[in-house]
Protein backbone atom coordinates (compact mmCIF):
# COMPACT_ATOMS: atom_id res chain seq x y z
CA UNK A 1 0.00 0.00 0.00
CA UNK A 2 3.01 2.31 0.55
CA UNK A 3 4.46 1.41 -2.45
CA UNK A 4 0.90 2.62 -4.22
CA UNK A 5 0.61 5.92 -2.31
CA UNK A 6 4.44 7.12 -3.18
CA UNK A 7 3.28 6.42 -6.96
CA UNK A 8 0.27 8.17 -6.61
CA UNK A 9 1.96 11.35 -4.99
CA UNK A 10 2.58 14.24 -7.58
CA UNK A 11 6.15 15.00 -7.02
CA UNK A 12 6.10 18.10 -9.37
CA UNK A 13 4.01 19.73 -6.77
CA UNK A 14 6.19 18.32 -3.64
CA UNK A 15 9.31 19.91 -5.68
CA UNK A 16 7.56 23.54 -6.02
CA UNK A 17 6.22 23.48 -2.53
CA UNK A 18 9.59 22.76 -0.78
CA UNK A 19 11.41 25.33 -3.37
CA UNK A 20 8.59 27.54 -2.48
CA UNK A 21 9.10 27.31 1.04
CA UNK A 22 13.18 27.53 0.97
CA UNK A 23 13.13 30.82 -1.32
CA UNK A 24 10.24 32.35 1.61
CA UNK A 25 12.66 30.80 5.05
CA UNK A 26 15.88 32.75 2.76
CA UNK A 27 13.80 35.78 2.50
CA UNK A 28 12.36 35.65 5.99
CA UNK A 29 15.82 35.12 7.36
CA UNK A 30 17.08 38.14 5.37
CA UNK A 31 14.37 40.58 6.29
CA UNK A 32 14.33 40.04 9.85
CA UNK A 33 17.87 39.85 10.82
CA UNK A 34 17.45 43.57 11.91
CA UNK A 35 14.60 41.96 14.17
CA UNK A 36 16.46 39.00 16.48
CA UNK A 37 14.89 36.82 13.82
CA UNK A 38 11.63 36.63 15.70
CA UNK A 39 8.96 36.15 12.59
CA UNK A 40 11.70 33.65 11.00
CA UNK A 41 11.92 31.78 14.50
CA UNK A 42 8.26 31.31 14.28
CA UNK A 43 8.05 30.26 10.26
CA UNK A 44 10.13 27.53 11.22
CA UNK A 45 8.18 26.71 14.36
CA UNK A 46 5.01 26.83 11.68
CA UNK A 47 6.92 24.81 9.25
CA UNK A 48 7.78 22.01 11.91
CA UNK A 49 4.44 21.40 12.89
CA UNK A 50 2.60 21.48 9.35
CA UNK A 51 4.71 18.52 7.70
CA UNK A 52 4.27 15.68 10.10
CA UNK A 53 0.54 16.71 9.36
CA UNK A 54 1.33 16.92 6.00
CA UNK A 55 3.05 13.56 5.50
CA UNK A 56 -0.02 11.85 8.12
CA UNK A 57 -2.71 13.25 5.71
CA UNK A 58 -0.91 11.43 2.79
CA UNK A 59 -1.13 8.31 4.25
CA UNK A 60 -4.95 9.07 5.14
CA UNK A 61 -7.72 8.13 2.19
CA UNK A 62 -9.50 11.22 1.86
CA UNK A 63 -12.81 9.30 2.05
CA UNK A 64 -11.82 8.86 5.61
CA UNK A 65 -11.48 12.63 6.43
CA UNK A 66 -14.74 13.42 5.01
CA UNK A 67 -16.25 11.58 7.40
CA UNK A 68 -15.07 14.54 9.75
CA UNK A 69 -16.32 17.06 7.36
CA UNK A 70 -19.62 18.11 9.17
CA UNK A 71 -17.82 18.34 12.39
CA UNK A 72 -15.35 20.25 11.25
CA UNK A 73 -17.79 22.65 8.99
CA UNK A 74 -19.25 23.29 12.68
CA UNK A 75 -16.02 23.61 14.52
CA UNK A 76 -15.47 26.31 11.69
CA UNK A 77 -18.40 28.38 12.01
CA UNK A 78 -18.03 28.33 15.64
CA UNK A 79 -14.58 30.03 14.90
CA UNK A 80 -15.84 32.60 13.32
CA UNK A 81 -18.46 34.12 15.23
CA UNK A 82 -15.73 33.34 18.44
CA UNK A 83 -13.05 35.33 16.61
CA UNK A 84 -15.52 38.53 16.15
CA UNK A 85 -15.41 39.11 19.98
CA UNK A 86 -12.07 39.25 20.14
CA UNK A 87 -9.98 42.52 20.36
CA UNK A 88 -9.16 43.97 16.41
CA UNK A 89 -5.60 44.33 14.93
CA UNK A 90 -5.25 46.77 12.59
CA UNK A 91 -8.95 47.52 12.37
CA UNK A 92 -10.02 43.63 11.40
CA UNK A 93 -11.29 40.90 14.04
CA UNK A 94 -9.84 38.07 12.73
CA UNK A 95 -7.12 36.79 14.73
CA UNK A 96 -6.72 34.47 17.80
CA UNK A 97 -3.73 35.51 19.53
CA UNK A 98 -2.30 32.32 21.61
CA UNK A 99 1.03 33.26 23.39
CA UNK A 100 3.08 34.62 20.54
CA UNK A 101 1.45 33.73 17.55
CA UNK A 102 -1.62 34.52 15.81
CA UNK A 103 -4.63 32.10 14.65
CA UNK A 104 -6.39 33.56 11.55
CA UNK A 105 -9.30 30.91 11.41
CA UNK A 106 -10.83 32.29 8.32
CA UNK A 107 -7.73 30.38 6.29
CA UNK A 108 -8.11 27.27 8.24
CA UNK A 109 -11.88 27.32 7.79
CA UNK A 110 -10.98 26.72 4.09
CA UNK A 111 -10.36 23.63 4.45
CA UNK A 112 -13.43 22.87 6.56
CA UNK A 113 -15.66 24.14 4.15
CA UNK A 114 -14.47 22.67 1.37
CA UNK A 115 -14.56 19.39 2.90
CA UNK A 116 -17.59 19.20 4.12
CA UNK A 117 -19.50 21.69 0.54
CA UNK A 118 -17.81 18.42 -1.56
CA UNK A 119 -19.42 15.84 0.75
CA UNK A 120 -22.83 17.60 0.57
CA UNK A 121 -22.33 18.21 -3.44
CA UNK A 122 -21.52 14.20 -3.87
CA UNK A 123 -24.62 13.35 -1.66
CA UNK A 124 -27.02 15.63 -3.69
CA UNK A 125 -25.35 14.18 -7.65
CA UNK A 126 -25.80 10.59 -6.08
CA UNK A 127 -28.38 9.78 -8.77
CA UNK A 128 -28.07 11.96 -11.07
CA UNK A 129 -25.29 15.04 -11.75
CA UNK A 130 -28.61 17.23 -12.78
CA UNK A 131 -30.02 17.44 -9.41
CA UNK A 132 -27.56 20.31 -8.78
CA UNK A 133 -29.55 22.41 -10.91
CA UNK A 134 -33.03 22.37 -9.15
CA UNK A 135 -33.38 25.74 -7.37
CA UNK A 136 -33.64 24.66 -3.84
CA UNK A 137 -30.82 22.31 -3.74
CA UNK A 138 -28.91 24.63 -5.64
CA UNK A 139 -29.32 26.82 -2.67
CA UNK A 140 -28.97 25.00 -0.24
CA UNK A 141 -25.25 24.38 -1.51
CA UNK A 142 -24.72 27.72 -1.81
CA UNK A 143 -26.08 28.66 1.85
CA UNK A 144 -23.01 26.63 3.32
CA UNK A 145 -20.51 28.51 1.78
CA UNK A 146 -22.79 31.64 2.19
CA UNK A 147 -22.47 31.73 6.14
CA UNK A 148 -18.91 31.52 6.96
CA UNK A 149 -18.89 34.35 3.49
CA UNK A 150 -21.12 36.50 5.68
CA UNK A 151 -18.89 36.02 8.91
CA UNK A 152 -15.98 36.68 7.74
CA UNK A 153 -16.83 39.94 6.10
CA UNK A 154 -17.87 41.03 9.56
CA UNK A 155 -14.80 40.94 10.53
CA UNK A 156 -14.31 43.04 7.99
CA UNK A 157 -12.06 40.70 5.67
CA UNK A 158 -13.09 41.15 2.23
CA UNK A 159 -10.64 39.87 0.53
CA UNK A 160 -10.57 36.26 2.36
CA UNK A 161 -14.87 36.69 1.98
CA UNK A 162 -14.12 36.69 -1.90
CA UNK A 163 -12.01 33.86 -2.10
CA UNK A 164 -14.96 31.60 -0.63
CA UNK A 165 -16.97 33.01 -3.26
CA UNK A 166 -14.35 31.88 -5.91
CA UNK A 167 -14.22 28.71 -4.39
CA UNK A 168 -17.44 27.65 -4.43
CA UNK A 169 -17.55 28.68 -8.12
CA UNK A 170 -15.29 26.89 -9.44
CA UNK A 171 -16.37 23.67 -7.73
CA UNK A 172 -20.10 24.65 -9.51
CA UNK A 173 -18.88 24.96 -12.36
CA UNK A 174 -16.55 21.63 -12.21
CA UNK A 175 -19.62 19.85 -10.75
CA UNK A 176 -22.17 20.89 -14.04
CA UNK A 177 -23.84 23.78 -13.33
CA UNK A 178 -26.66 24.45 -16.01
CA UNK A 179 -25.01 26.97 -18.14
CA UNK A 180 -28.16 29.52 -17.34
CA UNK A 181 -27.14 29.97 -13.76
CA UNK A 182 -23.30 31.22 -14.83
CA UNK A 183 -25.08 33.24 -17.36
CA UNK A 184 -27.52 35.04 -15.08
CA UNK A 185 -24.59 35.21 -12.27
CA UNK A 186 -22.52 37.05 -14.34
CA UNK A 187 -24.96 39.39 -15.26
CA UNK A 188 -26.25 39.82 -11.60
CA UNK A 189 -22.22 40.80 -11.02
CA UNK A 190 -21.88 43.20 -13.87
CA UNK A 191 -24.94 45.11 -12.76
CA UNK A 192 -24.14 44.58 -8.97
CA UNK A 193 -20.43 45.58 -9.22
CA UNK A 194 -21.14 49.77 -9.66
CA UNK A 195 -24.01 49.63 -7.44
CA UNK A 196 -21.68 47.99 -4.20
CA UNK A 197 -18.81 50.45 -5.23
CA UNK A 198 -21.26 53.88 -5.41
CA UNK A 199 -23.65 53.05 -2.38
CA UNK A 200 -22.56 50.33 -0.56
CA UNK A 201 -18.84 49.89 0.10
CA UNK A 202 -17.68 52.00 2.96
CA UNK A 203 -15.37 54.90 1.98
CA UNK A 204 -11.74 53.14 3.38
CA UNK A 205 -13.09 50.06 0.38
CA UNK A 206 -13.39 52.36 -1.89
CA UNK A 207 -9.88 53.99 -1.10
CA UNK A 208 -8.97 50.67 -1.26
CA UNK A 209 -9.90 50.01 -5.03
CA UNK A 210 -9.20 53.43 -6.10
CA UNK A 211 -5.49 53.32 -4.57
CA UNK A 212 -4.90 49.72 -6.36
CA UNK A 213 -5.68 51.15 -9.64
CA UNK A 214 -3.72 54.75 -8.96
CA UNK A 215 -1.31 54.84 -5.78
CA UNK A 216 0.31 58.38 -7.38
CA UNK A 217 -3.32 59.99 -6.13
CA UNK A 218 -2.35 59.98 -2.46
CA UNK A 219 1.47 58.77 -2.75
CA UNK A 220 2.36 60.05 0.85
CA UNK A 221 -0.94 58.38 2.19
CA UNK A 222 -3.07 54.98 0.68
CA UNK A 223 -0.47 54.80 -1.94
CA UNK A 224 3.28 55.46 -0.15
CA UNK A 225 3.72 51.48 0.69
CA UNK A 226 2.68 50.80 -2.74
CA UNK A 227 5.01 53.00 -4.36
CA UNK A 228 7.70 52.14 -2.05
CA UNK A 229 6.86 48.23 -3.10
CA UNK A 230 7.41 49.58 -6.74
CA UNK A 231 10.79 50.85 -5.97
CA UNK A 232 12.49 47.97 -4.37
CA UNK A 233 11.05 45.58 -6.54
CA UNK A 234 12.93 47.50 -9.57
CA UNK A 235 16.39 48.85 -6.96
CA UNK A 236 16.64 45.14 -7.54
CA UNK A 237 17.33 44.96 -11.27
CA UNK A 238 18.22 41.23 -12.68
CA UNK A 239 20.54 39.80 -9.82
CA UNK A 240 19.35 42.08 -6.54
CA UNK A 241 20.97 43.95 -4.24
CA UNK A 242 22.28 41.16 -2.51
CA UNK A 243 21.34 39.48 0.81
CA UNK A 244 21.04 41.37 3.88
CA UNK A 245 21.94 44.80 1.65
CA UNK A 246 17.86 45.99 0.30
CA UNK A 247 17.93 49.78 1.21
CA UNK A 248 13.99 49.63 1.30
CA UNK A 249 14.14 46.68 3.38
CA UNK A 250 16.49 47.64 5.71
CA UNK A 251 15.87 50.98 6.39
CA UNK A 252 12.34 51.04 6.87
CA UNK A 253 10.52 51.96 3.77
CA UNK A 254 8.54 48.11 3.36
CA UNK A 255 6.58 47.85 6.47
CA UNK A 256 5.32 45.00 7.02
CA UNK A 257 8.53 44.04 5.32
CA UNK A 258 7.84 39.36 6.57
CA UNK A 259 4.11 39.74 5.37
CA UNK A 260 2.80 42.18 3.21
CA UNK A 261 5.46 43.12 1.05
CA UNK A 262 8.30 39.83 1.28
CA UNK A 263 7.64 39.59 -2.38
CA UNK A 264 9.04 43.31 -2.83
CA UNK A 265 11.75 42.32 -0.84
CA UNK A 266 12.88 39.10 -2.55
CA UNK A 267 12.23 41.57 -5.73
CA UNK A 268 15.43 43.98 -4.03
CA UNK A 269 17.48 41.67 -2.47
CA UNK A 270 16.89 38.99 -5.23
CA UNK A 271 16.38 40.64 -8.35
CA UNK A 272 14.15 39.73 -11.41
CA UNK A 273 15.61 36.06 -11.76
CA UNK A 274 14.33 35.00 -8.36
CA UNK A 275 11.00 36.80 -8.86
CA UNK A 276 10.79 34.82 -12.23
CA UNK A 277 11.33 31.74 -10.66
CA UNK A 278 8.88 32.17 -8.09
CA UNK A 279 6.36 32.52 -11.01
CA UNK A 280 7.31 29.94 -12.92
CA UNK A 281 6.95 27.14 -9.90
CA UNK A 282 3.43 28.77 -9.08
CA UNK A 283 2.66 28.39 -12.58
CA UNK A 284 3.87 24.91 -12.21
CA UNK A 285 1.98 24.29 -8.86
CA UNK A 286 -1.11 25.53 -10.29
CA UNK A 287 -1.22 23.73 -13.87
CA UNK A 288 -0.19 20.35 -11.97
CA UNK A 289 -3.03 20.94 -9.50
CA UNK A 290 -5.65 21.40 -12.02
CA UNK A 291 -4.37 18.15 -13.54
CA UNK A 292 -5.04 16.52 -10.13
CA UNK A 293 -8.68 17.46 -10.28
CA UNK A 294 -9.28 16.71 -13.32
CA UNK A 295 -8.12 12.68 -12.91
CA UNK A 296 -9.31 12.44 -9.71
CA UNK A 297 -10.75 8.84 -9.00
CA UNK A 298 -14.36 10.02 -8.23
CA UNK A 299 -16.11 13.51 -8.05
CA UNK A 300 -15.27 13.54 -4.58
CA UNK A 301 -11.71 13.88 -5.00
CA UNK A 302 -12.05 16.54 -7.95
CA UNK A 303 -14.53 18.62 -5.83
CA UNK A 304 -12.00 18.59 -3.53
CA UNK A 305 -9.02 19.14 -5.48
CA UNK A 306 -10.47 22.12 -7.36
CA UNK A 307 -11.59 23.88 -3.88
CA UNK A 308 -7.60 23.65 -3.37
CA UNK A 309 -6.45 24.66 -6.25
CA UNK A 310 -8.36 27.57 -5.44
CA UNK A 311 -6.46 28.52 -2.79
CA UNK A 312 -3.29 27.95 -4.35
CA UNK A 313 -4.71 30.64 -7.44
CA UNK A 314 -5.73 33.39 -4.45
CA UNK A 315 -2.43 33.09 -2.75
CA UNK A 316 -0.69 33.58 -6.52
CA UNK A 317 -2.46 36.57 -7.49
CA UNK A 318 -2.38 38.11 -3.86
CA UNK A 319 1.65 38.88 -4.17
CA UNK A 320 -0.02 41.52 -6.97
CA UNK A 321 -3.11 42.94 -5.04
CA UNK A 322 -3.11 45.56 -2.87
CA UNK A 323 -5.30 45.05 0.75
CA UNK A 324 -5.86 47.77 2.91
CA UNK A 325 -6.83 46.56 6.55
CA UNK A 326 -7.68 50.67 7.02
CA UNK A 327 -7.58 53.73 5.26
CA UNK A 328 -4.17 54.74 6.37
CA UNK A 329 -2.66 52.01 6.37
CA UNK A 330 -2.66 50.51 2.58
CA UNK A 331 -0.48 47.28 2.61
CA UNK A 332 0.48 44.89 -1.06
CA UNK A 333 -0.47 41.33 0.21
CA UNK A 334 1.86 38.66 -0.51
CA UNK A 335 2.06 35.57 0.54
CA UNK A 336 4.71 33.08 -0.28
CA UNK A 337 4.15 29.15 0.84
Amino acid sequence: MNKRIFKNIEWKILICVILLTIIGLVALYSATIDDNLEEFKKQCIWLAVSIPIMVAIIFIDYNIIVRFAPYLYGLAIIMLIIVLFTNPINGAKSWFTIGGFTLQPAEISKIFVILFLSTILVKVQKNSKQEINKPLKLLTIISIVLLPTILIAMQPDYGTAIAYIVSLIMILFVSGIDKKYIIVSFLILIIALPIMYFFILPEHAKSRIDVYLNPEIDPRGAGYNIIQSKIAIGAGKLFGMGMFNGNQTHLGFLYPKTTDFIFSMIGEEFGFVTCGLIVVLYVVLITRAINVAKTARDDLGSYIATGIIRNTIISYFRKYRNDNRTASNNRCTITIY
